[in-house]
């Protein structure tokens, strides 16, 4: 995100130099970007563990 954000902001501001009407990026953009994708991989990896940690080992070790 260290690389990706001033390299996506500063091509961004040069495509909307293009427009009549501009318009402006904030950093808090990208911020909230990043926390909602930071956010659903958390949700995501927690709910795994929490399925794999309540998991029968036994039934996953016998073979049918």
């Amino acid at each position: 995100m260290l690389i990706s954000t001033p390299l996506t902001w500063y091509v961004m501001h040069q495509w909307l130099q293009g427009f009549a009407y501009r318009v402006g990026i904030n950093i808090w953009i990208f911020l909230a970007a990043g926390g909602v994708t930071v956010l659903i991989a958390m949700l995501t990896v927690s709910g795994r563990a929490s399925l794999a940690a309540r998991a029968n080992p036994v039934k996953s070790l016998r073979i049918d």
